[in-house]
Protein backbone atom coordinates (compact mmCIF):
# COMPACT_ATOMS: atom_id res chain seq x y z
CA UNK A 1 0.00 0.00 0.00
CA UNK A 2 2.76 2.17 0.86
CA UNK A 3 4.37 1.74 -2.15
CA UNK A 4 1.39 2.37 -4.18
CA UNK A 5 0.82 6.12 -2.34
CA UNK A 6 4.62 6.63 -3.35
CA UNK A 7 3.70 6.35 -7.01
CA UNK A 8 0.80 8.33 -6.51
CA UNK A 9 2.06 11.00 -5.13
CA UNK A 10 5.61 11.40 -6.75
CA UNK A 11 9.10 12.59 -5.30
CA UNK A 12 7.85 15.51 -3.20
CA UNK A 13 6.91 12.86 -0.83
CA UNK A 14 8.82 9.54 -1.79
CA UNK A 15 10.81 9.04 1.07
CA UNK A 16 9.97 5.88 3.25
CA UNK A 17 10.74 5.42 7.05
CA UNK A 18 10.44 2.27 8.73
CA UNK A 19 10.57 1.79 12.37
CA UNK A 20 10.20 -1.97 13.88
CA UNK A 21 9.71 -1.00 17.44
CA UNK A 22 7.18 -1.52 20.37
CA UNK A 23 5.41 2.16 19.21
CA UNK A 24 5.40 4.52 17.05
CA UNK A 25 8.02 6.86 17.55
CA UNK A 26 7.61 9.55 14.94
CA UNK A 27 4.73 7.94 12.98
CA UNK A 28 4.90 9.45 8.93
CA UNK A 29 1.68 11.36 8.16
CA UNK A 30 1.25 12.21 4.44
CA UNK A 31 -1.40 14.96 3.14
CA UNK A 32 -2.64 14.56 -0.21
CA UNK A 33 -5.74 15.95 -1.50
CA UNK A 34 -6.90 15.85 1.90
CA UNK A 35 -6.72 12.17 2.15
CA UNK A 36 -4.65 11.75 6.06
CA UNK A 37 -2.43 8.50 5.85
CA UNK A 38 -0.28 6.95 8.39
CA UNK A 39 2.49 4.47 7.35
CA UNK A 40 3.15 2.13 10.76
CA UNK A 41 5.97 0.81 12.38
CA UNK A 42 7.49 -2.26 10.22
CA UNK A 43 7.28 -5.67 11.40
CA UNK A 44 9.58 -8.60 10.34
CA UNK A 45 6.77 -10.30 8.34
CA UNK A 46 5.75 -7.95 6.47
CA UNK A 47 8.86 -6.08 5.48
CA UNK A 48 11.70 -8.44 5.54
CA UNK A 49 11.96 -12.10 4.49
CA UNK A 50 14.00 -15.29 5.02
CA UNK A 51 16.43 -15.66 3.13
CA UNK A 52 18.50 -18.88 4.50
CA UNK A 53 17.43 -21.41 6.85
CA UNK A 54 14.07 -20.66 8.15
CA UNK A 55 14.31 -22.97 10.91
CA UNK A 56 16.87 -21.20 12.29
CA UNK A 57 15.40 -18.24 12.65
CA UNK A 58 12.93 -17.17 15.20
CA UNK A 59 10.73 -14.68 16.42
CA UNK A 60 11.16 -13.77 20.17
CA UNK A 61 9.71 -11.79 22.68
CA UNK A 62 6.94 -10.90 21.58
CA UNK A 63 8.15 -10.79 17.79
CA UNK A 64 9.97 -7.34 18.78
CA UNK A 65 13.08 -9.77 18.51
CA UNK A 66 14.99 -11.99 15.72
CA UNK A 67 16.82 -14.26 16.80
CA UNK A 68 19.06 -16.15 14.79
CA UNK A 69 20.95 -19.65 14.90
CA UNK A 70 24.19 -21.45 13.89
CA UNK A 71 25.04 -25.23 14.47
CA UNK A 72 26.53 -27.49 12.71
CA UNK A 73 23.68 -27.91 9.89
CA UNK A 74 22.99 -24.24 8.63
CA UNK A 75 23.60 -20.84 9.80
CA UNK A 76 20.97 -18.53 8.34
CA UNK A 77 19.88 -14.81 7.22
CA UNK A 78 16.57 -12.47 6.62
CA UNK A 79 16.89 -9.48 3.86
CA UNK A 80 14.29 -6.92 3.06
CA UNK A 81 11.33 -6.96 0.67
CA UNK A 82 12.68 -3.86 -0.74
CA UNK A 83 15.38 -1.96 -2.42
CA UNK A 84 16.66 1.42 -1.55
CA UNK A 85 18.67 4.07 -3.39
CA UNK A 86 20.54 6.16 -0.80
CA UNK A 87 19.36 6.53 2.62
CA UNK A 88 20.17 5.39 6.29
CA UNK A 89 20.11 2.00 7.69
CA UNK A 90 20.00 1.34 11.66
CA UNK A 91 19.44 -1.55 13.86
CA UNK A 92 20.53 -2.83 17.09
CA UNK A 93 21.86 -6.18 17.23
CA UNK A 94 23.27 -8.17 20.45
CA UNK A 95 26.24 -10.36 19.02
CA UNK A 96 27.43 -13.81 20.02
CA UNK A 97 28.13 -14.61 23.44
CA UNK A 98 31.01 -16.19 24.81
CA UNK A 99 33.45 -18.17 22.65
CA UNK A 100 32.27 -17.00 19.72
CA UNK A 101 35.61 -17.76 17.19
CA UNK A 102 35.21 -18.54 13.41
CA UNK A 103 31.46 -17.14 13.58
CA UNK A 104 30.83 -13.80 11.62
CA UNK A 105 27.57 -12.19 12.67
CA UNK A 106 26.68 -10.01 9.10
CA UNK A 107 24.70 -6.33 8.56
CA UNK A 108 25.07 -5.02 5.14
CA UNK A 109 23.48 -3.88 1.93
CA UNK A 110 23.96 -5.09 -1.42
CA UNK A 111 22.79 -4.78 -4.86
CA UNK A 112 22.26 -8.53 -5.18
CA UNK A 113 24.14 -8.21 -8.96
CA UNK A 114 26.00 -10.33 -10.17
CA UNK A 115 28.55 -8.60 -12.31
CA UNK A 116 28.72 -5.27 -10.83
CA UNK A 117 28.06 -5.32 -7.58
CA UNK A 118 27.49 -2.44 -4.80
CA UNK A 119 27.63 -3.63 -1.56
CA UNK A 120 28.30 -1.85 2.34
CA UNK A 121 29.46 -4.09 4.58
CA UNK A 122 29.42 -4.49 8.47
CA UNK A 123 30.77 -7.90 9.67
CA UNK A 124 31.22 -8.80 13.34
CA UNK A 125 34.67 -11.23 13.76
CA UNK A 126 33.56 -13.63 16.69
CA UNK A 127 36.68 -14.16 19.13
CA UNK A 128 37.91 -16.07 22.03
CA UNK A 129 36.37 -15.80 25.08
CA UNK A 130 37.93 -12.96 27.12
CA UNK A 131 39.56 -10.89 23.55
CA UNK A 132 38.22 -8.09 22.01
CA UNK A 133 35.41 -8.76 19.27
CA UNK A 134 36.47 -7.43 15.89
CA UNK A 135 34.29 -5.70 13.19
CA UNK A 136 35.38 -5.47 9.35
CA UNK A 137 33.36 -3.22 6.95
CA UNK A 138 34.00 -2.91 3.44
CA UNK A 139 33.16 -1.75 0.40
CA UNK A 140 32.34 -2.71 -2.93
CA UNK A 141 31.77 0.03 -5.73
CA UNK A 142 30.80 -0.70 -9.43
CA UNK A 143 32.07 -4.39 -8.61
CA UNK A 144 35.22 -3.58 -6.79
CA UNK A 145 35.44 -4.34 -3.58
CA UNK A 146 38.85 -5.53 -1.51
CA UNK A 147 38.21 -2.64 0.92
CA UNK A 148 38.72 -3.93 4.61
CA UNK A 149 39.31 -1.86 7.20
CA UNK A 150 38.94 -3.60 10.63
CA UNK A 151 38.35 -2.07 14.41
CA UNK A 152 38.21 -3.78 17.74
CA UNK A 153 35.23 -3.11 19.67
CA UNK A 154 35.26 -0.75 22.82
CA UNK A 155 32.76 -3.00 24.39
CA UNK A 156 31.52 -6.41 24.84
CA UNK A 157 28.72 -6.46 22.40
CA UNK A 158 27.73 -9.48 23.23
CA UNK A 159 26.13 -8.51 26.71
CA UNK A 160 23.45 -6.01 25.17
CA UNK A 161 21.90 -4.28 21.75
CA UNK A 162 24.52 -1.84 20.24
CA UNK A 163 22.99 0.44 17.52
CA UNK A 164 24.62 -0.22 13.96
CA UNK A 165 24.19 2.33 10.90
CA UNK A 166 25.26 2.89 7.81
CA UNK A 167 24.48 6.38 5.90
CA UNK A 168 24.49 6.13 2.34
CA UNK A 169 24.35 9.41 0.55
CA UNK A 170 25.98 11.55 -2.67
CA UNK A 171 28.39 13.02 -0.65
CA UNK A 172 29.95 9.93 1.73
CA UNK A 173 29.26 6.46 3.17
CA UNK A 174 29.76 6.42 6.66
CA UNK A 175 29.05 3.62 8.78
CA UNK A 176 28.44 4.42 12.98
CA UNK A 177 28.43 2.45 16.13
CA UNK A 178 26.39 3.94 18.78
CA UNK A 179 26.59 6.91 16.51
CA UNK A 180 30.60 7.03 16.54
CA UNK A 181 31.45 6.93 12.73
CA UNK A 182 34.18 4.07 12.15
CA UNK A 183 34.64 4.48 9.09
CA UNK A 184 33.84 7.29 5.56
CA UNK A 185 34.03 6.35 2.50
CA UNK A 186 33.76 9.97 0.64
CA UNK A 187 32.47 9.83 -3.03
CA UNK A 188 35.29 11.33 -5.05
CA UNK A 189 33.60 10.29 -8.13
CA UNK A 190 35.22 13.85 -10.34
CA UNK A 191 38.33 12.24 -9.12
CA UNK A 192 37.77 8.98 -11.06
CA UNK A 193 37.53 7.46 -7.90
CA UNK A 194 34.31 4.46 -8.06
CA UNK A 195 31.21 5.16 -5.81
CA UNK A 196 28.25 3.74 -5.26
CA UNK A 197 25.70 5.59 -6.91
CA UNK A 198 23.66 3.77 -9.37
CA UNK A 199 21.93 0.76 -7.89
CA UNK A 200 19.83 0.57 -5.21
CA UNK A 201 20.40 -1.89 -2.52
CA UNK A 202 18.66 -4.15 -0.20
CA UNK A 203 19.45 -4.76 3.75
CA UNK A 204 20.60 -8.14 4.87
CA UNK A 205 21.82 -9.66 8.11
CA UNK A 206 22.81 -13.49 8.42
CA UNK A 207 24.93 -15.21 10.70
CA UNK A 208 27.41 -18.06 9.65
CA UNK A 209 30.28 -20.28 10.21
CA UNK A 210 33.69 -19.05 8.71
CA UNK A 211 36.41 -20.39 10.61
CA UNK A 212 38.97 -20.47 7.78
CA UNK A 213 39.17 -16.54 8.19
CA UNK A 214 37.10 -15.04 10.36
CA UNK A 215 39.31 -15.50 13.72
CA UNK A 216 42.92 -14.53 13.89
CA UNK A 217 42.82 -15.03 9.55
CA UNK A 218 41.29 -18.72 10.55
CA UNK A 219 44.14 -19.90 13.23
CA UNK A 220 41.02 -19.82 15.86
CA UNK A 221 38.34 -22.46 14.46
CA UNK A 222 35.02 -22.55 15.43
CA UNK A 223 33.96 -24.69 18.58
CA UNK A 224 30.86 -26.61 17.89
CA UNK A 225 30.79 -28.24 21.48
CA UNK A 226 29.94 -24.46 22.55
CA UNK A 227 26.86 -24.29 19.41
CA UNK A 228 24.15 -23.28 19.21
CA UNK A 229 25.23 -19.65 18.60
CA UNK A 230 22.89 -16.85 18.54
CA UNK A 231 22.84 -12.89 17.83
CA UNK A 232 19.93 -10.85 18.14
CA UNK A 233 18.33 -8.31 16.50
CA UNK A 234 15.71 -5.46 16.98
CA UNK A 235 14.67 -1.42 16.03
CA UNK A 236 15.25 -1.66 12.47
CA UNK A 237 15.02 2.00 10.77
CA UNK A 238 15.46 2.30 7.10
CA UNK A 239 14.89 5.65 5.54
CA UNK A 240 15.47 5.88 1.93
CA UNK A 241 13.85 5.79 -1.93
CA UNK A 242 12.07 2.53 -1.82
CA UNK A 243 12.80 1.01 -5.43
CA UNK A 244 10.33 0.69 -7.94
CA UNK A 245 9.31 3.89 -6.91
CA UNK A 246 9.45 7.67 -8.29
CA UNK A 247 13.09 7.72 -10.30
CA UNK A 248 13.29 11.40 -9.16
CA UNK A 249 13.36 10.63 -5.50
CA UNK A 250 17.24 9.27 -5.24
CA UNK A 251 18.11 12.92 -6.46
CA UNK A 252 15.73 15.25 -4.08
CA UNK A 253 17.83 17.49 -2.05
CA UNK A 254 15.09 17.46 0.11
CA UNK A 255 15.78 14.13 1.90
CA UNK A 256 16.64 13.64 4.94
CA UNK A 257 19.73 11.71 4.68
CA UNK A 258 21.30 14.31 1.64
CA UNK A 259 20.42 17.06 4.21
CA UNK A 260 23.41 19.75 5.72
CA UNK A 261 23.81 17.83 8.88
CA UNK A 262 25.25 14.48 7.04
CA UNK A 263 26.97 15.93 4.05
CA UNK A 264 30.01 15.55 5.81
CA UNK A 265 31.26 14.24 9.27
CA UNK A 266 30.78 17.28 12.01
CA UNK A 267 33.42 18.62 14.51
CA UNK A 268 32.12 16.38 17.13
CA UNK A 269 31.50 13.15 14.56
CA UNK A 270 35.20 13.78 13.01
CA UNK A 271 36.98 13.80 16.84
CA UNK A 272 35.02 10.34 17.99
CA UNK A 273 36.41 9.17 14.08
CA UNK A 274 40.04 9.66 14.65
CA UNK A 275 39.63 8.33 18.28
CA UNK A 276 38.74 4.93 16.93
CA UNK A 277 41.51 5.19 14.03
CA UNK A 278 44.44 6.12 16.78
CA UNK A 279 42.64 3.68 19.20
CA UNK A 280 41.02 0.81 17.63
CA UNK A 281 41.69 0.49 13.78
CA UNK A 282 43.85 -2.67 13.95
CA UNK A 283 43.69 -3.09 10.22
CA UNK A 284 43.58 -0.89 7.05
CA UNK A 285 43.87 -1.89 3.56
CA UNK A 286 45.06 1.31 2.59
CA UNK A 287 48.65 0.91 4.39
CA UNK A 288 49.19 -2.80 3.57
CA UNK A 289 51.81 -2.74 1.53
CA UNK A 290 52.02 -5.93 0.74
CA UNK A 291 48.33 -5.64 -0.89
CA UNK A 292 48.99 -2.16 -2.75
CA UNK A 293 52.60 -1.42 -2.70
CA UNK A 294 50.84 1.94 -4.18
CA UNK A 295 47.90 3.06 -1.92
CA UNK A 296 44.63 2.49 -3.79
CA UNK A 297 43.34 6.27 -5.66
CA UNK A 298 40.84 6.61 -2.82
CA UNK A 299 43.64 6.19 0.03
CA UNK A 300 45.38 8.43 -1.32
CA UNK A 301 42.52 11.19 -2.40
Amino acid sequence: VIISLFHIIGPSFCRMHLSMRNVVIIPLLILFHGLLTLARPATFQQDFKVTWSESHLKLVEGGRVIQLILDQSSGCGFASKYKYMYGRVSMKIKLVSGDSAGTVTAFYMNSDTDNIRDELDFEFLGNRTGQPYTVQTNIYAHGKGDREQRVNLWFDPSTDYHSYTILWNHYHTVFYVDAVPIREYINNEAKGIPYPKSQPMGVYSTLWEADDWATRGGLEKIDWSKAPFYAYYKDFDIEGCVVPGPASCASNVNNTWEGAAYKALSPVEAKKYQWVRTNHMIYDYCTDKSRYPVPPPECQA
